[in-house]
């Protein structure tokens, strides 16, 4: 497969070049789309669906339950469906225990101080959830320091066992940028129960990011290389086999008429971030630039028949200001055009 047809599959994998109908479609396909920047993972399925998608239809599938927040891999928030974060969890919970140990030595997390949480949140946290301050607050009153990210490894370690998820989106003046923590038990009412839960992470990884290999699917997952391997085996017949070591989906979106050929990405987009070697959609001269860098940020990307050929900001879109550009664009009014859709989601 070369590389433009590598790019042209996963722009149409990746729903930028076939939308799906609605933002929950475009999560059920996805899977999990990164979300550490909550505007930006709730871009990234508003990206991946027909216009027009706004910010506020976005925040409605969290309110409803469609959607939730959490570390599901890599100990990385992520939005996922909310009836797929349980057997999502199953697969990749012990493994981020594992990479997270340990840090929670290091912040004194034991068995008795996530038990002591547990129990103090467990009622806080019923009709209608809380704030993460609000969270703090009670760890606070029961003697739990949460700085020092004491807070959020706690909030995170209850989320990997399946007893918290971000749900509803807290409301604001302009773009709400925070969720209030609740109760899976209370929240999620509806929970899938695949018959190989690995099988099925590789499955969907593919559906949603082929073609790709074995080793994209392990740093995606978090999982081991031998963790990885063994998803490919137990997935067969599930997904197609088109080069050595590379998969697609049995089943292909269909592109849309018209489909746009600039896409503005958002800050850890799942086009660019979720495989072990990016250079396929990123020059490596320009990887630097993008990100991740030494704060661990990726920046949002332009993206031209599946080539990155700059960066941009917030301010690009709504102020106008110059995106930054590696290579001058085919279609330069198709680059202002992917902005104003950006601008239009926030309302702008």
């Amino acid at each position: 497969m070369n590389t433009a047809t590598l790019r042209a599959e996963r722009l149409r994998s990746h729903r930028l070049t076939a939308p799906t109908r609605t933002v929950a479609d475009a999560a059920r396909h996805m899977l999990a789309v990164q979300s550490q920047d909550f505007t930006a993972g709730r871009w990234a399925l508003a990206v991946r669906s027909k216009d027009p998608v706004g910010l506020p239809a976005v925040d409605r599938a969290f309110d409803r339950g469609e959607l939730v927040r959490g570390w599901t891999m890599r100990g990385t928030l992520h939005t996922i469906p909310a009836r797929d974060l349980g057997w999502v969890l199953q697969v990749t919970a012990g493994r981020q225990r594992q990479q997270a140990a340990s840090r929670h030595r290091d912040l004194g997390i034991d068995d008795d101080m996530i038990a002591a949480t547990v129990r103090a949140l467990t009622p806080a946290l019923r009709d209608g959830g809380r704030t993460r301050a609000e969270v703090f607050e009670i760890l606070e009153g029961i003697g739990v320091d949460p700085t020092g990210q004491r807070g959020i490894h706690l909030l995170f370690t209850l989320t990997i066992d399946g007893l918290i998820c971000q749900g509803p989106v807290v409301p604001r003046a302009g773009v709400a940028r925070e969720q209030r923590f609740v109760l899976v038990e209370d929240h999620i009412r509806e929970h899938a129960y695949p018959a190989d839960p690995l099988a099925e992470l590789f499955v969907r990884y593919i559906d949603g990011h082929g073609p790709a290999g074995v080793a994209d699917f392990a740093w995606w997952s978090g999982l081991t290389l031998g963790q990885a391997r063994e998803a490919v085996e137990r997935a067969a017949g599930r997904v197609q086999q088109v080069d050595e070591g590379t998969f697609v989906a049995l089943q292909h979106p269909r592109r849309a008429a018209g489909a746009a050929s600039v896409h503005a990405l958002g800050a850890f987009d799942e086009y660019y971030i979720s495989y072990a070697d990016r250079t396929t959609v990123c020059a490596p001269e320009h990887l630097a630039a993008v990100g991740p860098g030494k704060n661990g940020m990726v920046r949002a990307t332009l993206v031209e028949h599946g080539s990155v050929i700059g960066t941009w900001s917030h301010a690009s879109a709504t102020r106008h200001t110059p995106p930054e550009l590696f290579v001058a664009p085919g279609e330069p009014p198709a680059v202002d055009a992917a902005l104003t859709r950006f601008a239009r989601f926030l309302g702008d």
